[in-house]
């Protein structure tokens, strides 16, 4: 699946990723290959990516919103 995170200054990330796991306002969840379509707010925490290579990668974020739909995830950011 295809990950794109935005923030107002710049793009973070844009890539193939095999999983994230966000910090969501309710509680942090994970998203796999063909989740079901999904929107939801961030809150301040970090956004853990597994790349395509099986590499783990962060992003400490303030807040934020993500939309995925047909296996690619946009994540606004602050």
């Amino acid at each position: 699946m295809i990950l794109e995170i935005i923030t107002p200054e710049s793009k973070l990330f844009q890539g193939e990723v095999n999983s994230v796991k966000f910090p969501g306002a309710d509680g942090s969840f994970g998203v796999l290959n063909n989740h079901a379509p999904i929107i939801s707010t961030l809150v301040k925490g970090t956004i853990e990516v597994v790349d395509s290579n099986n590499e783990n990668i962060n992003f400490d974020i303030n807040s934020g919103v993500i939309e995925m739909q047909k296996n690619k995830i946009i994540v606004l950011a602050d």
